[in-house]
C-alpha cells in the first residue's frame, strides 16, 4: 500500500521512552479503576443498596465531565513528566486518607447506605479515581511529542490495546480482591502498585520539546490558574470541522447510552449471568486484538474516513443483530464493534494530534473527555424509562405488537430489541450524513494540510543535519487559505 507507514521501533529513541509510559500509564489506570469496580462490589455487598451503587456512577460520571477541561489545561501549561507524576501522587493521597478512614471506622458503620462515614470514604476513592485523569488526557498528547508523525495512528493502536486490557484485568481482580480481601486488600495492593509506578516514572527522561502553553490572548496567568474554557473554545473553532468531529464523537456516545441502560437486560434474556459475565469477558479482549491490528496496520492517510467507516459497521451491526432472539447474532455483532471500536478512537486520536498544535493538544483532550462523557449516562437515564413505560407497552399488547409483532416478535424482550434497532438506524443514518457534509471537507483538508506541513518541516531537518534522525515534529494548525476553492480534498 502506498501510503503503508514504518513500524514502530520500541527499543530505542523516544519511541522506547513512549512505551515506558505507556506501560506505566497501564499499571496505574488498572489499580485506578479497580478501586472504582471494587468500591461499587462492595458498597452493594455491605448496604443492598442499589441507589448507592447508582450514586458511585454518578459521581464518576459527573466530575469525569466536569475536570476535563480543567485538567486538560493542567497537561498544557506543565511539564508532562510533573503531570503524570503529580497525578499518581494526589491518588495515592487520597487513597491513603481513604485507608486511615476504613481501618479506623467500625466496620457496623459501612453496612447502611446512609451512613456519613461511608460516604466520605467513597468520595475519596472516587477523587483519588478522578485524579488519575491527567494521566489519560497526556497520554495522547505525549505520542504527539514522541512518536514521528507518520507512525502515531499506530501507536494510537497500542494505546487502544492497553485500554482494553486494562479492562478485562481490571473486570477480573475487582471482584476476587473484593472477594477474599475485603477493601483493605484493593487499597494495600493499589497503593503498592502506585509507589512502583512513581518510582519507575523516576527513572524515565521525557525529552520536552517546548515551553508549557501560554494562554492563547496572551493571559497566560489566568489560564495556569483556571479552566480555561474561552481560550478552547476558540482554538477547537479555530480549526475547520474540528468542532463537529467533536460533536459528532458526542453523539456517539449519546446513541451509546442505550447500551449502557439496555445491554444487560437483553443479554440476560438470552443467557445465564455466568454465561454472560464470561461472554462479556471475551469481548473485552477483542478491543486487545483491535488496538494490536491498529498497530499493525495502521490506518493509512485519511483516518476521517476511516473513522466514518467504522461507525458505519458499527451502526450497521447494532441494527441488525436484534431483528431475531440469538445468542449467536449478539455475540457476532459485540465481537465487531468490539474489534472496531479501537480503529474509531485511534483515528480520532491521530486526528487530533496532526490538526492541533502540540502545545495546545491538552486542553483540545480535555475539552473532547468532558463533552462526550456527559453523553452516554443522559441518553442512559433517558433511555430506561422511556423503553420500560413506552417501547415494552407498544411491543408487548400495543400497536406495535399489532403492526410487526408477527414477524418481528411480542414482549419486553422484543421492545428491548426494537430500540437497539432504532438506535442502530439513527447511527447510520448520521454517520452517512457526516460522509457527506461540508464540515466532513473541511476537516479532511485541514489534516492533509497539516500533513503536508509536517512533512515539509521534516524534510528541511534532514536537509540542514543530513544523516541525522528526524524527530516528531508536532503539526501546526491548518489555516483556512489551505483549502481549496471548491473545498473537497483528495479523500
Amino acid at each position: 500500500m502506498a501510503d503503508r507507514a514504518p513500524a514502530l521501533d520500541l527499543r530505542s529513541g523516544p519511541e522506547r521512552v513512549f512505551a515506558h509510559l505507556l506501560v506505566n500509564n497501564v499499571l496505574v489506570s488498572v489499580v485506578n479503576y479497580t478501586v472504582w469496580f471494587a468500591v461499587t462490589f462492595w458498597v452493594f455487598l455491605e448496604t443492598g443498596s442499589v441507589f448507592a451503587t447508582g450514586m458511585i456512577a454518578g459521581i464518576f460520571l459527573v466530575a469525569t465531565a466536569g475536570t476535563g477541561i480543567w485538567f486538560g489545561s493542567l497537561v498544557d501549561h506543565h511539564p508532562k513528566h510533573a503531570v503524570l507524576q503529580g497525578s499518581a501522587v494526589a491518588s495515592m493521597a487520597l487513597y491513603s486518607l481513604a485507608f486511615a478512614i476504613y481501618l479506623l471506622t467500625p466496620a457496623e458503620s459501612f453496612q447502611t447506605a446512609a451512613s456519613v462515614p461511608l460516604w466520605i470514604f467513597v468520595v475519596l476513592l472516587m477523587a483519588g479515581v478522578i485524579a488519575g485523569n491527567p494521566r489519560m488526557i497526556a497520554l495522547p498528547t505525549l505520542v504527539t511529542l514522541l512518536v514521528p508523525e507518520d507512525r502515531r495512528d499506530r501507536a494510537n493502536g497500542l494505546v487502544g490495546s492497553a485500554s482494553g486490557l486494562s479492562m478485562l484485568v481490571t473486570s477480573v481482580i475487582s471482584g476476587l480482591l473484593v472477594a477474599f480481601g475485603g477493601m483493605g486488600a484493593v487499597l494495600a495492593l493499589t497503593l503498592t502498585v502506585l509507589v512502583l509506578a512513581v518510582v519507575h516514572l523516576t527513572a524515565v527522561r521525557v525529552p520536552e520539546d517546548r515551553r508549557p502553553a501560554a494562554a492563547d490572548g496572551g493571559d497566560g496567568a489566568a489560564a495556569n490558574a483556571g479552566v480555561d474554557l474561552r481560550g478552547t473554545l476558540r482554538l477547537v473553532r479555530g480549526v475547520p470541522g474540528l468542532l463537529p468531529l467533536i460533536l459528532f464523537s458526542c453523539f456517539n456516545n449519546f446513541l451509546g447510552g442505550a447500551f449502557m441502560a439496555l445491554m444487560d437486560p437483553y443479554g440476560l434474556s438470552l443467557m445465564s449471568v455466568q454465561a454472560w459475565g464470561l461472554l462479556w469477558g471475551a469481548l473485552s479482549a477483542l478491543l486487545i486484538v483491535g488496538g494490536l491490528l491498529v498497530a499493525r496496520v495502521g490506518l493509512g492517510s485519511r483516518p476521517i474516513r476511516v473513522l466514518l467507516l467504522v461507525n458505519v459497521v458499527m451502526w450497521t451491526g447494532t441494527m441488525l443483530f436484534p431483528l431475531v432472539s440469538s445468542i449467536l447474532t449478539l455475540t457476532v455483532a459485540m465481537g465487531v464493534f468490539m474489534l472496531a471500536m479501537p480503529f474509531a478512537e485511534a483515528a480520532e486520536q491521530t486526528v487530533l494530534q496532526r490538526v492541533v498544535p502540540y502545545e495546545r493538544q491538552g486542553r483540545v483532550f480535555g475539552f473532547a473527555q468532558s463533552i462526550e462523557q456527559a453523553a452516554s449516562p443522559l441518553t442512559a437515564f433517558l433511555m430506561a424509562p422511556l423503553t420500560q413505560f413506552v417501547v415494552i407497552p407498544f411491543m408487548t399488547d400495543g400497536a406495535g405488537a399489532r403492526g410487526i409483532g408477527e414477524w418481528f416478535g411480542t414482549g419486553p424482550v422484543r421492545g428491548i430489541a426494537l430500540v437497539f434497532v432504532g438506535t442502530g438506524l439513527i447511527g447510520v443514518l448520521v454517520v452517512l450524513a457526516a460522509l457527506a457534509s461540508p464540515a466532513y471537507r473541511r476537516l479532511s483538508a485541514a489534516y492533509a494540510a497539516a500533513r503536508d506541513d509536517a512533512s515539509a518541516a521534516a524534510g528541511s531537518i534532514d536537509a540542514e543535519a543530513p544523516g541525522m534522525p528526524a524527530l516528531p515534529v508536532p503539526a501546526p494548525v491548518a489555516v483556512a487559505s489551505s483549502l481549496r476553492p471548491d473545498g473537497d480534498p483528495a479523500v
